[in-house]
């Protein structure tokens, strides 16, 4: 099996939702719960901006470089790392419900072969109308055609975890990023304008991403009252 580190981004002043890795889930940190649920052999790095964070993690690592997306801040911790593992499964710090399952997915695809590796699930009708719900255009081989945010009624819905080569990982700081980048706000879309391809697997998920203050109010609701 490769040598696989899980890297998981978190910065204070997200623009939807600022300060949210640090929002109260069930009594801990979103960042804190995100953490516990990656495990794979060696433990989580948490790749941050801000002490603030890093306090509230086991491991983690502080670098102020103003890093425009997730992507880039995992390829400076590779950095950081001098380059010492063969893959590195990015998984978003708003992701409180990510499992076991998920991660080993993401981790055969690697050890199969693929450079870049994603996860997706059903789109259901309430994310189809939400612009948070990032939608994923999938073909029947399994290799992503699209992503967007957009009010489109079809697609796959998207989930913030990737897997990633060292090689790929180490080109992504020096890729062209395309105007389309910028307006949906998507860092994978880097990777398909500089003719990157993205393997992509479906699994079941019935967890919440947090992307704003509704979506924390909402798990709150649903684990404390179960």
């Amino acid at each position: 099996m490769k040598s696989t580190i899980i890297l998981i981004p978190a910065r204070m002043n997200s623009t939807r939702f600022p300060g949210k890795p640090l929002t109260e889930l069930g009594g801990k940190t979103m960042i804190e719960r995100v953490e516990e649920n990656c495990n794979l052999g060696d433990p989580p790095l948490i790749c941050t901006d801000t002490k603030e964070i890093q306090d509230k993690c086991k491991f983690a690592i502080i670098d102020t470089v103003p890093y425009e997306n997730g992507t880039e801040r995992c390829a400076g911790a590779m950095i950081h790392l001098h380059g010492f593992y063969d893959c590195y499964i990015n998984v978003q710090g708003d992701m409180p419900d990510i499992n076991s399952a998920m991660i080993m997915q993401v981790q055969a695809l690697l050890n199969a072969g693929h450079d870049i590796v994603t996860l997706y699930t059903d789109l259901s009708d309430k994310d189809k109308n939400d612009p948070n719900a990032v939608k994923l255009i999938v073909n029947n081989d399994g290799w992503a055609q699209w992503f967007g945010r957009g009010i489109t009624g079809y697609g796959q819905k998207h989930l913030g975890i990737y897997g990633f080569s060292r090689a790929a990982l180490s080109k992504y700081l020096g890729m062209d990023k395309s105007d389309a980048e910028t307006i949906e706000g998507l860092e994978q879309l880097r990777w398909l304008y500089n003719g990157w391809k993205i393997k992509c697997a479906k699994v079941s998920f019935n967890g919440i991403e947090i992307n704003t203050p509704e979506d924390a109010a909402k798990w709150n609701s649903r684990n404390l009252s179960a």
